[in-house]
Parts: structure tokens; C-alpha cells; sequence
């Protein structure tokens, strides 16, 4: 597919006036005649659904679970009193950064109504500070003089520790080349490399790599500087976020899907692929429910079913290609325990707190806060509902020695909380999510397979920009409607990311300057 890069625009989609847009290919406003089956209703089917729909596509949305949303969707329960109620696999934070997908979620809610801001996302060590990113300048470089100065954690007197030219690696990328820099780095070694003060990691291991639900030692540190590029010293977004203003499937698909069903999307929810036939002519995907004939397909599934379809479909590519596919990594197994408790936190308890030292808990979220049926369910009752989060766990998640220690943590957090009643729980174990790890980043697969009629989309997914988590699947979904959109001569969707190069003019100078590590293979000198 062919992008103009970095083309100049007055529009910005944030507030970030360096923004870079992507710009697609020219063509024909609308396609006829064609129909394509996305394989997956999570954000990065839904994104490629909403684009090739818009463009005259005839789409079928193939979704294995009875809503929406994939990994961002919810669920009815009922609890163990007869409370009917929903449960999800924990918050998500929608970043200002996450252009793609706040565009997806424009189509249906152009105010963005259904997302609501945080007002800080506190991260606390035990035993130690807590650290807060609310008050900090949004604009880089003063959101980082502004974090130092008011950390309790990273304090001034570290700046002397660090490696200052390593450290400026963070300043100095150039994507996608510092993905292939970096590539057998993992994140822990790169905090190392750089003399990261160790009282301040979990700054940036629970911040970024434990978002990826990754032990720091197999996560890599491409992505882990894309983060910080993309969140912190790249962007004037900020580091604040906004989160759900109810349940994902009251605030975001449903009113998405009544969207795309004006559009003509067929949604099979509740249904199952179970093959797919890829021929000259077309692709034929077989599902528990029927056949469907159709002229493409994406590909938007979870690691998982993507390997078994591949597995069982020679017809998709050479043995290079399939093992590329085949060879990827899940994480580790994280929980997501919702608890429905008697009673409430204190006055001022965060929606969020992550949590660093607490054995194996890593977040907890006061989910009546800020999600309007937890909010409504909490004054009926007069309790709260409060969810624990584990990621990477490395023994038996379904232990109930874990479970135990969880409880205590919260109420070590939380001391209020210690011996409320428990209404109603729900207990998650999970490992379906992709790992971004130590492996050559060239050998990832991307949007495009060796054949021309199927397209590969999701978090898991390499793309090429400073882009990951939600925003990964958003904008990997559009790609994959954009190359099929070129093929057929019609124009895609522009996309925007956080600047692909140093926000600075001043970094390689001073990088060159200090003399002691040379400019990685592949990086263009400034001008």
C-alpha cells in the first residue's frame, strides 16, 4: 500500500500539533460489487469493517462471543443475591494518543459521550511513595521537567545516575527503525543499559510493560521505547486517559453497531469459523452457522483462532510466512477478580491505582466510580465494586492461595475495605493476549499475507508506527481495509500517530556531540 508520510494538514485529531497523518492512496470514493467477511468483532474487525462499509463494501462481521468488542467487550451476570449486572476483563485506558480508535468511535458518538477523563492514574510502590501524573504538563519537554520535579520517586539527584546517551535513545528514535534496533533487548535489560534508578522501575515497568500484561525480562524494549515515545516525551497528549463511561457494550458498541448496521454490516454473533477455502476467485469461510461467499477476508481474531485457521489453510501463504504466524507468543496468564462488596472505599479513593511491591497484585479499580451501572448498583446498596488485576502470573492463576493474597493486598491498600462482605464475585483467568517479545521484529507478521484476498489485523499484529494495545488493533484493522481498498482502485482511511522521529531538532546533535555511542544502523542524520 502506498502512504504519504508526514503530510502537513491544519486539522489535527487532538491537541498535538505535531501529530504526523498518514496519508492512504488516491482512488475511487466507493467500491461495488465487492464483498468481504471480518473474521472477529473486536476493535480491529470493527475498525476494518467501519472503513470498507463507508466505502460501499458489503461486510459480514463473524463473532465468535454473543457481543462485541473482543477484548473490550462485557458481559451479563447475575450475582449470587439475584442482582442482575455486567462484568468485563477489566478497565482500559482510551489515551488522547489513540487517534484511530477515538475516530472509530466518533462515527456513532461524535462527542465522545461515552467516554469520560480520569483525573490521575496514581502508581503506588509498597512500603514507599506514590507517584501521580495529574497537574503535569501535557507538552514535552516540560511534562518531563514537570514529572521529575514532583516525583517523590524519580528524584533530581537520580538524573546524575543515569546514562545520559541511553537515555537520550529514548528522544532519539526513528520509527520503524527502532523497533529493528533494538530487536533481543528486552525491557528490563534496557533500564538497565540505561542505569534506570531502581526505586523508580515501576514507573516504567507497571506503566508500560505490565500493560502488556509481560514479565519485563521477555517484553521488548522497541515497544517499550514506542511507549514512552508515544505516551511521554513524543506527545502532547499527555499521560492522563479517558476510560468507559459504563459498560463497553452500553457505551461503545452498541451504538457503533447501529452505525454499521445503517451502513449494511451483517453481524453473525454467537458464531464460530471453522474454515476458510481461499481460491483465485474468491474465499469461501465456513462457519457453525453456514457458508459465506465473498471476495476477501480479514483476519481479526485472537492469536489463537488466527494460528488454528492458518494452521488448517496451506493455501495462505509459504511455510516461512505460516511459521511467522505460527511461531507467536501469548503472555503469561493475568486475572481480573471483580468484587461486589458491602461497602465503600473512603472519600477520595482513585478509580485506578497501580500497584508495585503488593505480591502479585497490580491494580486495583473502583469500577462504581466511574461506570454508570456500577454506579447505580452502589447507591441501591450502599457498596462498592471493586476489581483486582494480576498480570503475568507465573504460577496457577486458578490457585486460591493467589486469590487469598489478593484479598489481602486490597485491604492492605484499601484498610477500609478489610472485612467487608463479599455480595457477589467474578473470578477471571485469561491468556489470550499477544506478546510483543525479544524476537527479530522483521519476522512479525503484518496487514499483508503472501495471498492478495486475506488481511491480517489485531494488537498482535506489527505495525510499523509508534502505535500499541487498543490503538494497534484500530489502526491495524483500518490498514488492512486500506490495502484492499487499493486493490480494488478506491481510496482508504488517512490514519495519524504521534511524530515517527525525534519531537526535537536538537537530540542527534547533542547525541553526536557526547561521541560515545554511535547512532544505531538505519537512522537518517538530521539535516
Amino acid at each position: 500500500m502506498k502512504l504519504t508520510l508526514g503530510t502537513p494538514t491544519a486539522w489535527r485529531p487532538g491537541r498535538d500539533s505535531k501529530a504526523v497523518r498518514h496519508r492512504a492512496h488516491d482512488g475511487a470514493p466507493r467500491v461495488e460489487g465487492k464483498r468481504v467477511v471480518v473474521v472477529g468483532g473486536g476493535i480491529a474487525g470493527l475498525a476494518a469493517a467501519t472503513i470498507l462499509a463507508e466505502r460501499g463494501v458489503a461486510v459480514d462481521v463473524v463473532e465468535r462471543e454473543p457481543q462485541l468488542g473482543g477484548r473490550v467487550r462485557s458481559w451479563p451476570v447475575e450475582l449470587e443475591n439475584g442482582d442482575s449486572t455486567v462484568m468485563s476483563r477489566g478497565f482500559h485506558a482510551f489515551f488522547r494518543q489513540y487517534y484511530q480508535l477515538r475516530a472509530l468511535l466518533r462515527r456513532a458518538d461524535p462527542a465522545l459521550r461515552g467516554l469520560r477523563a480520569v483525573d490521575d492514574y496514581p502508581l503506588k510502590l509498597a512500603d514507599g511513595p506514590t507517584d501521580s501524573f495529574t497537574n503535569i504538563p501535557r507538552i514535552p519537554p516540560w511534562n518531563l521537567i514537570g514529572f521529575v520535579a514532583k516525583s517523590p520517586t524519580f528524584k533530581v539527584a537520580d538524573l546524575g545516575k543515569v546514562d545520559v546517551d541511553q537515555a537520550m535513545g529514548l528522544l532519539d528514535v526513528e520509527f520503524p527503525q527502532t523497533f529493528h534496533d533494538l530487536d533481543g533487548v528486552s525491557a528490563a535489560a534496557f533500564l538497565d543499559r540505561m542505569r534506570f534508578p531502581r526505586e523508580a522501575r515501576h514507573l516504567a515497568l507497571e506503566v508500560f510493560a505490565r500493560s502488556f500484561f509481560a514479565d519485563p525480562n521477555d517484553f521488548s524494549a522497541g515497544e517499550l521505547v514506542a511507549m514512552f515515545h508515544t505516551y511521554f516525551v513524543g506527545s502532547a497528549e499527555g499521560l492522563l486517559f479517558d476510560v468507559a463511561a459504563d459498560d463497553f457494550d452500553a457505551a461503545l458498541w452498541t451504538p457503533l453497531a447501529r452505525y454499521l448496521d445503517r451502513l449494511g454490516v451483517t453481524f453473525h454473533t454467537s458464531t464460530s469459523v471453522t474454515g476458510l477455502d481461499v481460491r483465485d476467485d474468491g474465499v469461501t469461510v465456513t462457519t457453525t452457522a453456514g457458508e459465506i461467499q465473498n471476495d476477501s477476508v480479514v483476519l481479526a481474531t485472537d492469536l489463537a483462532p488466527l494460528q488454528q485457521l492458518v494452521a488448517t489453510t496451506p493455501e495462505l501463504g509459504d511455510e516461512e510466512w505460516r511459521q511467522s504466524v505460527l511461531s507467536l507468543n501469548l503472555a503469561p496468564p493475568f486475572v481480573v477478580w471483580r468484587r461486589w462488596l458491602d461497602r465503600l472505599p473512603n472519600p477520595g479513593a482513585p478509580d485506578f491505582l497501580g500497584t508495585s511491591g503488593y505480591a502479585g497484585l497490580d491494580n486495583v479499580s473502583m469500577i462504581h466510580q466511574f461506570e454508570d451501572s456500577a454506579a447505580a448498583w452502589s447507591r441501591q446498596t450502599g457498596g462498592s465494586v471493586v476489581e483486582l488485576h494480576a498480570y503475568a502470573v507465573t504460577g496457577d492463576p486458578h490457585d486460591p492461595e493467589l486469590k487469598a493474597e489478593l484479598a489481602r493486598q486490597q485491604d492492605r491498600v484499601f484498610p477500609e475495605l478489610a472485612g467487608a462482605t463479599q455480595l457477589g464475585e467474578e473470578y477471571l483467568v485469561k491468556q489470550d493476549c499477544s506478546v510483543v517479545d525479544l524476537r527479530p521484529w522483521g519476522s512479525r507478521p503484518t496487514v499483508t499475507t503472501p495471498n492478495s484476498r486475506v488481511k491480517l489485523a489485531g494488537d498482535g499484529i506489527r505495525c510499523d508506527f509508534p502505535v500499541a494495545l487498543m490503538e494497534r488493533a484500530a489502526t491495524t484493522g483500518m490498514l488492512a481495509a486500506n490495502e484492499l481498498l487499493d486493490g480494488w482502485g478506491a481510496r482508504g482511511e488517512d490514519l495519524w500517530t504521534s511524530p515517527m522521529t525525534p519531537r526535537f531538532g536538537w537530540v542527534r546533535p547533542v547525541r553526536r556531540a557526547l561521541g560515545r555511542v554511535p547512532l544505531p544502523a538505519g537512522m537518517r542524520p538530521t539535516p
